[in-house]
C-alpha cells in the first residue's frame, strides 16, 4: 500500500507574507543568513511580525552547505531562546539549516511543540515542502541527507518579492535544480500517480518560464511561476524521492564546493543518457529501459519529439545542454577552470563509494554499478 500526504499549508500570491502578522504563534526564532538579515529586503518579514505584535529573534549565522558546527550553534540559540516556532528564510540551506536545528534542540530539550515556517528566497530547492535536510561536515568532505517526516515545515509562504534581486546566475543554478528534482521524480522507482503529476506540472513551467527568469530578473510572471514550479518539484520529490543524479551531486558539492543546482545541472545530461542507455542504439523496442518512455513523456511536455523514443530521449539531452549553454552553466568540470585535473580524478573512486551509499540514489530506474558512477565522472571531466 502507498500513500501521498501535503503537510505543509502554502501561502502563495500577492502578499503572500502578509501571512506573517496573523500566523498563530507569539515567540519566534527567524533563522537566516548574513547577507538576508542585512538587506533591505528582510523588512518584507519583519513588518508583518510587528505589525502582529510578535516577538522575535534573529539567527544569521547560516552558511552555504550548512555544516555541523553552525547546526550546532543554532540549537543553543534556540534552547536559550525557546521559541514557539522557527521562520526559516533564505534558500536550501537557510531550511535545511532550520529543520535540522529545531529536530535537534528538541531531541535534546522537547519543551513543546514547534512550529517550523519556511519562506524560501530562491526558486530551486523545494525544501519548503519536503520531509528532507542535507548537512555537511567539511572534515569529511560528506553530505548527509536526512530524512523524517518531522523535518517537514508546517507553512510555506512564497512570495516573488523576494526574489527578484536573486542574480542570473543563481536563477541558472536554482532553475535547473527544479528541473532536476522533477525529472528524477518522473522516472524514480517510487514515483505514484500523484507525485508525477506534480512534476510534470513543474516541468511544463520551467520549459516556459525558466530561460524567461534567466534573462530577466523583474519579470515577476516568470519569478512567480518558477517560485511555484519549486514548490511543485518540491512536493513531488518528497512522495518520489530522487535518483542518482542527486546522489552524485552531493558529492560533488561536499568535495568541491558546486553549488548544488548546477551540480545537477551539469550531471543531468550524462544521467539521463545512463538511465535510459540510449548510446545502445542497435536494441529492439521491447528491449528498451523502462526509463526510456518516462523521459520522452517529459520530452513531449517540453515539446520536444521525434520518430522513435530513443531519439526523443535524444533530443531531452540536447534541450538540457542547450539550457546550460544559455544560462552560461559550465557543462564540464574542466571548463570550470576552478579544480585541477589531478585533484578531480584523484577524488572520484570516493567520490563514487559515497555516491552509491547516498539515500537518493536508491531509487534510481537503473541500478549503478561502481564502475558506472566512476565512468559518468570521468565524462563529466
Amino acid at each position: 500500500m502507498k500513500s501521498f500526504e501535503i503537510k505543509t499549508k502554502i501561502f502563495f500570491g500577492d502578499q503572500a507574507l502578509d501571512r506573517l502578522s496573523e500566523i498563530p504563534y507569539k515567540k519566534v526564532l527567524v533563522i537566516t543568513d548574513p547577507f538576508m538579515a542585512g538587506s533591505n529586503m528582510f523588512r518584507l518579514v519583519t513588518d508583518p511580525l510587528k505589525k502582529g505584535n510578535k516577538e522575535f529573534e534573529i539567527f544569521k549565522d547560516v552558511v552555504p552547505d550548512p555544516p555541523i558546527e553552525k547546526i550546532s550553534e543554532g540549537v543553543k540559540a534556540m534552547l536559550a531562546y525557546k521559541p514557539d516556532a522557527i521562520i526559516a528564510v533564505g534558500g536550501g540551506s537557510a531550511i535545511d539549516s532550520s529543520k535540522s536545528i529545531r529536530e535537534f534542540a528538541l531531541r535534546v530539550d522537547h519543551y513543546g511543540d514547534v512550529g517550523l515556517i519556511a519562506i524560501p528566497t530562491t526558486s530551486g530547492t523545494g525544501s519548503e515542502v519536503t520531509s528532507f535536510a542535507v548537512v555537511s561536515d567539511p572534515k569529511e568532505q560528506m553530505k548527509y541527507p536526512l530524512v523524517s517526516p518531522e523535518l517537514t515545515p508546517d507553512e510555506a509562504i512564497l512570495d516573488a518579492e523576494l526574489v527578484k534581486s536573486v542574480p542570473p546566475s543563481v536563477t541558472a543554478d536554482t532553475g535547473m535544480d527544479v528541473f532536476t528534482h522533477a525529472i528524477e521524480a518522473c522516472v524514480s522507482v517510487d514515483r505514484n500517480e500523484f507525485a508525477t503529476a506534480l512534476a510534470e506540472k513543474a516541468i511544463e513551467i520551467c520549459g516556459v518560464f525558466l530561460l524567461r527568469a534567466y534573462l530577466d530578473g523583474n519579470d515577476t510572471h516568470a519569478r512567480q511561476k518558477m517560485h511555484a514550479a519549486s514548490c511543485l518539484a518540491g512536493l513531488a520529490f518528497n512522495s518520489a524521492s530522487l535518483g542518482l543524479n542527486h546522489g552524485m551531486a552531493h558529492q560533488l558539492g561536499a568535495t568541491f564546493h558546486i553549488p548544488h543546482g548546477r551540480a545537477n545541472a551539469m550531471l543531468l545530461p550524462h544521467i539521463i543518457e545512463f538511465n535510459s542507455d540510449i548510446n545502445k542504439h542497435s536494441k529492439s523496442r521491447s528491449e528498451y529501459l523502462p526509463a526510456v518512455r518516462r523521459y520522452s513523456t517529459v520530452a513531449q511536455i517540453l515539446g520536444l519529439s521525434s520518430y522513435n523514443e530513443i531519439m526523443t530521449v535524444r533530443s531531452l539531452v540536447n534541450w538540457v545542454q542547450f539550457m546550460l549553454k544559455e544560462m552560461d552553466i559550465p557543462l564540464s568540470i574542466s571548463q570550470m577552470g576552478t579544480i585541477s585535473e589531478e585533484e578531480y580524478f584523484g577524488a572520484i573512486d570516493r567520490m563514487a563509494d559515497a555516491a552509491l551509499a547516498d539515500a537518493c540514489t536508491e531509487t534510481n530506474p537503473r541500478v549503478p554499478r561502481k564502475a558506472e558512477v566512476v565512468q559518468i565522472y570521468k565524462d563529466l571531466w
